[in-house]
């Protein structure tokens, strides 16, 4: 498998793991939730210390002010000392008073039922139940929020300690009560206190080892990503962490009656590397902005590059945004093009199109598994064109076709024996003139969830010499095998004799379906017979506006593009993912010894 599948792998598990993290109960059930554990721990708290009818009654009232007094705390915790967190909304902050409550009845009814008469021990008991929610409430606000750590401590303290001053109404150590009854509850929070301190020095101690920025940090921005779609903050990191590089965008465009048509995008850019995260959403992002302003039909077929290509921020993508649409301006047109023609070698399949000295290339291995190709390859083909006399290459990673195991090596060998064959047959071909003709779909059944990005299908029909030939764009990541096959013998129906199938490399579809691939490839999710409809469908509307055309072509290099690149965005997934066992690890030990110290303590307190 190449690196770029295992990396697609490892930010799947992390997606899964975090993800899951909070995919909790609405507001309403967590609210009904809350409201039965009061009406039931009120009165359960009162039995337990006499069982009597009036305690029941006076145990359901005061349910009902625990109840109306967490309601209260969650609601300043949310809007005052969480205001500016994204994730611990009034619902999550609710929810994580659920056990809190729950914690403090058990402790309470169990030293109400050890000794009901021995305040001094009662007070120990509830303190020690005090320590323990006070670290579970620290735990996760120190890990996922992102205020100051002193909102963190006062959002930790507030609820509980409201709940507690309700219990403690009990009339049980109102004999032995004094100030120095205090004491257990001061040193219950010194040693949560405490050891939360030392979990957060000690979880965030390895990344700063690793990548020199504190895991806590990453770990809340993969949170934010995952639960809350804001890219912002994980997009910083990989701002901090990347590096320059230069990039290669094409465009080649069509026009018809003085008017732009089509064009093709081709950057040599990767799609990633998940969700709204850097250039995942590029291929749509240029699709919009360039169909904005063009008025015409926009497809972005996947050029010929990997994760060490995707982009680390929306401010970068804005960049190449901005290059794209400076190079739309089109001056010079040539009407002839040669028909499309396709070389195979040992499986690996390639088609070449000249568009006046500019060559056209599309590459697949279908039916067997692709995968991103080296950038190697492309300058090879590029190098292969301009020995041959022509100006410029756009060459297309088709990425149509997933099953099983992929060897880029042998895959990049083969596919440039192929290109460099298909050229050859292009070269010997006579050029003619073409027609061109345009049409989209938008399946609206067909979600991000099931594999297909909001770009849709754009196909593109060239005829040239009699032959008609229909590039199909779906925005998409790879494609199940043997569909692009069922697709293009579907359009062989209505006179389309040649072209290719091809997919944006869209990683928006990345870590939103829980699934060992973390995404879901076209047609795997979906009706393929339902997708086969919808592109016989605007195959059929772009051969009906057929037209004569002409067409241009353009090529540029963005220089300075900052990209995250395949070892950061490795090392950081991997940092994530050990952040998460190093949380287990470290909770699992501390905790229980600190909880091993405060009752020592007590003891002899």
């Amino acid at each position: 498998m190449d690196s770029g599948d295992s990396l697609d792998s490892q930010i799947s598990r992390v997606a899964d793991r975090y993800s899951s993290l909070f995919t909790l109960p609405s507001r309403r059930t967590t609210f009904t939730y809350l409201f039965a554990l009061c009406l039931i721990g009120g009165p359960i708290t009162l039995i337990t210390r006499n069982f009597f009818l009036d305690n029941f009654v006076l145990g359901l009232i005061m349910g009902l002010s625990l109840f109306f007094t967490t309601l209260l705390a969650d609601n300043v915790n949310s809007r005052v000392f969480m205001r500016t967190d994204p994730i611990l909304d009034l619902r999550r902050c609710s929810f994580i008073s659920i056990p809190s409550c729950l914690i403090l009845y058990i402790f309470t009814s169990a030293a109400n039922l050890i000794d009901v008469s021995n305040g001094n021990l009662w007070i120990k008991i509830v303190s020690a139940g005090f320590f323990t929610v006070l670290t579970l409430r620290l735990f996760v606000f120190s890990t996922v929020s992102s205020v100051s750590y002193e909102k963190n401590l006062f959002s930790a303290l507030f609820q509980p300690t409201l709940l507690l001053a309700i219990l403690s109404i009990l009339p049980i150590i109102e004999d032995s009560f004094s100030v120095y009854s205090i004491l257990p509850f001061l040193v219950s929070i010194f040693l949560a206190i405490f050891g939360i301190y030392m979990f957060v020095s000690s979880v965030d101690a390895a990344g700063e080892e690793v990548l020199g920025i504190r895991s806590l940090s990453l770990f809340k921005a993969f949170l934010v990503n995952w639960t809350e779609n804001l890219n912002e903050p994980l997009e910083q990191f990989f701002e901090k962490l990347g590096e320059e590089k230069d990039v290669r965008i094409s465009l080649l465009t069509f026009k018809a009656k003085n008017e732009l048509k089509a064009v093709m995008v081709v950057p040599v850019i990767h799609p990633g590397p998940f969700k709204n995260v850097g250039s995942s959403p590029l291929p749509q992002m240029i699709q919009e902005t360039l169909g904005n302003k063009l008025k015409c039909m926009v497809s972005v077929p996947h050029g010929i590059s990997g994760h060490d290509l995707d982009v680390a921020s929306q401010l970068q993508n804005e960049r190449i945004l901005s290059k794209i649409v400076e190079m739309s301006e089109f001056k010079v047109f040539v009407f002839h093009a040669t028909p499309f023609v396709r070389s195979e070698v040992d499986g690996a399949s390639a088609s070449c199109q000249i568009f006046g000295d500019c060559a056209l290339f599309t590459l697949t291995l279908a039916p067997r598994t692709m995968e991103d190709l080296p950038r190697e390859l492309d300058h090879a083909i590029v190098r292969e064109v301009k020995k041959n006399g022509l100006a410029a290459a756009i060459t297309i990673d088709a990425h149509n076709s997933i099953q099983g195991p992929f060897n880029p090596e042998t895959a990049s060998e083969l596919l440039e024996r192929a290109a460099v064959n298909a050229l050859e047959k292009a070269l010997s071909c006579e050029q003619y003139a073409l027609e061109i003709g345009a049409a989209k779909v938008n399946p609206e059944e067909f979600s991000i969830k099931d594999g297909m990005g909001p770009g849709g299908i754009i196909i593109i029909i060239i005829k040239v010499g009699g032959q008609k030939t229909a590039y199909i764009t779906i925005d998409g990541n790879n494609m199940i095998s043997t569909l692009r096959e069922s697709i293009l013998s579907r359009l062989k129906d209505l006179g389309i004799t040649e072209g290719e199938v091809l997919t944006t490399d869209t990683h928006v579809v990345n870590g939103v379906a829980k699934v060992d691939r973390g995404y879901y490839p076209i047609g795997e999710a979906i009706d393929q017979e339902k997708l086969i409809d919808y592109i016989e469908e605007a195959a059929s509307d772009a051969l009906e506006n057929l037209e004569r055309a002409e067409f241009s072509w353009h090529e540029e290099i963005v220089p300075g593009i900052k990209i995250i690149g395949e070892k950061q965005l490795h090392n950081i997934s991997l940092l994530v993912d050990r952040t998460m066992k190093r949380v287990k690890k470290t909770a699992m030990l501390l905790f229980p010894t600190l909880a091993i110290l405060l009752t020592a303590i007590l003891i002899f307190l």
